[in-house]
């Protein structure tokens, strides 16, 4: 069993609320962390002591801040190998691919190393008796609240970018993988000063409190409903709220692409990490012309990857998961693959295709977080693109084409972040986007989440008069 603590001011200590939680692995169903869940004056006592250490921090010279960051850098990745045991014990993700997670965050965190010191202000042009220019500076304390999909490279984003832009951080991870996130935090926060990164545990319970509190910025990834609740409460507060939400993305299949590479991508989408990806494809819509073809590979792919995903992150996902399946099949969908609880320990769905889908039903317009493919037969590429837009999410979607004009009337007319063209994931590093409706506000990663985590201050100086 691995034992949970929080970081406050620089002392480890256990939760104080009296609630202990306890995560389960997802392949067995045996205890692997036991977590004193942090209280409420443990929260309110992590954000006093992050403000009493945020003027020192503030103050430090960005290359210092940098310098600081990267060598967190270098210790998170000589702990990739552990980092992976754990989240494949605490979620489920085949080791291996949690390594590559693990290693795309250590990039992230050396990324906003080397963009903290040259992320600053600009001279105006004003007359020539005055200076006039815009000055970044930290917001102060953020509050960092992440989810258990990819609990480490999404916290080196926001840790990393809160950090070596001179904010102070106080960090809840998900209760799902505290371990993840107790390891991380120890991996990092010796190479700051004490107060500099706080860590409290717990679940939703916690995070309300965090969010609630006298903090600067909310920085939350995870599901739609808290998004909101956290955006109520920094209304109340005062404090940015700065979202990454639910998502419920769709792939757009043309008539002229091959079938079976436009299988391969939508198994992809749909089954890695088995679906539990906010990126993931969760609604595909296929022109008539190829839709036969395209089913019959899909429902190949699903088979293959049967054997190479990992389990869900518990059984309460796998109930939401399969109720959404079951509740498509009573509306008439028709299950290709998968479709069944397997028996047996653990939280296991099998990837899953579904045609004869239609946009009212939950698999299509809600958020399902699993290997789930549903699909809908459509007559054109202008149909396809109206029902992908009427969505009450808008975090990504995927369009696989071979006409150029058809590509870019997908990226002007989609109403999501993020538009992809043939290829169901990839981008160029420091990608950021605006996620829209439902799937949260504000940039999440590239060098624009430096500018989320600043403020910035227009300064207006003159010499004074002569003859004082």
């Amino acid at each position: 069993m691995y034992d949970v603590e929080q970081l406050i001011g620089g002392t480890w200590s256990p939760g104080g609320s009296g609630r202990t939680l306890t995560v389960f692995d997802p392949s067995t169903g045996e205890p692997v962390t036991t977590v004193p869940a942090s209280s409420d004056d443990d929260v309110a006592t992590a954000v006093r002591t992050a403000r009493e250490a945020a003027p020192a921090w503030a103050a430090t010279a960005p290359a210092a801040r940098a310098s600081a960051l990267h060598a967190a850098a270098n210790a998170v990745e000589a702990a990739a190998d552990e980092l992976a045991d754990l989240m494949h014990a605490e979620m489920g993700k085949p080791a291996a691919d949690a390594k590559d997670s693990i290693l795309a965050g250590v990039g992230t965190l050396r990324q906003y190393a080397e963009l903290g010191p040259v992320h600053r202000g600009r001279a105006l042009a004003g007359n020539d008796e005055a200076i006039d220019l815009m000055a970044y500076g930290p917001r102060g304390v953020v509050a960092v609240i992440t989810p258990w999909n990819d609990p480490v490279a999404v916290s080196c984003g926001l840790l990393g970018a809160a950090l070596v832009t001179g904010n102070t951080v106080v960090h809840k991870p998900s209760e799902r993988t505290p371990a993840v996130g107790h390891r991380l935090v120890q991996l990092v926060a010796g190479h700051f000063p004490a107060g500099v990164l706080a860590l409290v545990n717990g679940d939703g319970e916690v995070g309300a409190a965090l969010a609630s509190s006298p903090v600067d910025v909310v920085a939350q990834v995870g599901s739609t409903a808290t998004g909101r609740s956290i955006a109520a409460a920094c209304a109340k507060t005062g404090a940015k709220a700065l979202l990454e939400n639910g998502g419920s993305d769709p792939l757009i299949v043309d008539a002229d692409v091959d079938p079976i590479w436009a299988a391969q991508q939508a198994a992809t989408g749909a089954f890695a990490n088995s679906g539990q990806i906010c990126v993931a494809v969760e609604r595909i819509y296929v022109h008539r012309d190829v839709a036969g073809p395209f089913l019959a590979a899909l429902v190949d792919e699903a088979q293959a990857w049967g054997d190479r995903i990992g389990p869900l992150v518990d059984t309460r996902l796998r109930d939401g998961v399969h109720a959404q399946v079951g509740a498509a099949v009573a509306g008439g969908a028709q299950v290709l693959a998968g479709g069944s609880v397997p028996g047996g320990p653990g939280a296991f769905y099998p990837p899953t295709v579904l045609a004869e889908c239609t946009d009212d039903m939950a698999v299509m317009r809600d958020e399902t977080f699993g290997p789930v493919a549903p699909v809908v037969t459509v007559d054109s590429f202008e149909e396809a693109l109206k029902r992908a837009a009427d969505s009450p999410y808008g975090l990504a979607a995927t369009v696989l084409t071979g006409s150029m004009s058809h590509a870019q009337q997908a990226w002007r007319e989609l109403p999501a972040g993020t538009v992809k063209v043939n290829a169901v994931f990839g981008g160029a590093p420091g990608g950021a986007a605006h996620p829209r409706r439902g799937s949260g506000q504000g940039f999440g990663y590239g060098p624009e989440l430096l500018d989320e985590m600043t403020v910035t201050k227009a300064v207006h100086l003159e010499a004074p008069p002569t003859g004082w």
